[in-house]
C-alpha cells in the first residue's frame, strides 16, 4: 500500500514540473543587413579600427558598406 501511495505522489509531482521558457529574440535585426540579403547579397562583417563594419557583396560583384547601400537605395 505504501508503494502505491508513493508511486501516486511521484506521478503527481512529476506533473508539476516547470517547462523551460522559450528563448526570446534579443532584438530587431539590423535593417541594413536585412536589406542587403533581400537584394540577393551576402553580408561580410569586418573588424576595423572603429569597430565592426558590415559589407554587402552584391550579385553584380559590387561590395558596398551596408549602411551606404541602404541609404542610397532607400532614397530612390
Amino acid at each position: 500500500m505504501k508503494a502505491l501511495i508513493g508511486a501516486a505522489l511521484l506521478t503527481l509531482l512529476a506533473g508539476c514540473s516547470t517547462q523551460p521558457t522559450p528563448e526570446k529574440p534579443l532584438g530587431m535585426a539590423n535593417p541594413a543587413s536585412v536589406y542587403c540579403v533581400e537584394q540577393g547579397g551576402k553580408l561580410e562583417l569586418r573588424d576595423e579600427p572603429a569597430g565592426v563594419t558590415g559589407y554587402c557583396h552584391l550579385p553584380d560583384g559590387r561590395v558596398v558598406e551596408e549602411w551606404t547601400l541602404y541609404h542610397a537605395e532607400q532614397g530612390k
